[in-house]
C-alpha cells in the first residue's frame, strides 16, 4: 500500500481507474480498491449488508456521498460504484483516473 493510502484508523486514499461493469449498461460504473486495502478492510470484524457490502462515506473532488463497498468476487478486492451525477459533476468517464478517499462509517 502506498504511504498515504492510510491517513488514520478509518479513512483510506487511492487513486483507481474507472471501469463499466461489462453485464450492465454505463450507469453501472466502479473503481477497484487496491488488494492490500481491501484485503485490510475485509479483516476488520464487521456486520456486512447484503453481498459482503461496507457502508463507507466516500469523497471524490468536491462531491462527498455515502455509499457502500462490496466484494467483487469472493476473493476478490472491493469495488465501488460512482453514480452519474458525481461522474458528471467530477467530470469523469470510463477509463479516467480519479483520487478517492473512502471512510468506513461502521464498524
Amino acid at each position: 500500500m502506498d504511504a498515504d493510502a492510510r491517513t488514520d484508523g478509518v479513512r483510506y486514499w487511492f487513486t483507481a481507474e474507472l471501469w463499466r461493469w461489462a453485464a450492465r449498461s454505463d450507469e453501472w460504473v466502479f473503481v477497484r480498491l487496491p488488494a492490500e486495502m481491501s484485503a485490510e478492510i475485509a479483516a476488520v470484524p464487521r456486520l456486512r449488508a447484503g453481498f459482503g457490502a461496507v457502508k463507507v462515506a466516500v469523497t471524490v473532488g468536491r462531491s462527498h456521498w455515502r455509499t457502500s463497498i462490496f466484494p467483487e468476487a469472493t476473493d476478490g478486492p472491493y469495488v465501488l460504484p460512482l453514480k452519474r451525477a458525481v461522474r458528471d459533476a467530477e467530470r469523469l468517464d470510463i477509463g479516467d483516473s480519479a483520487r478517492i478517499g473512502i471512510e468506513l462509517v461502521e464498524r
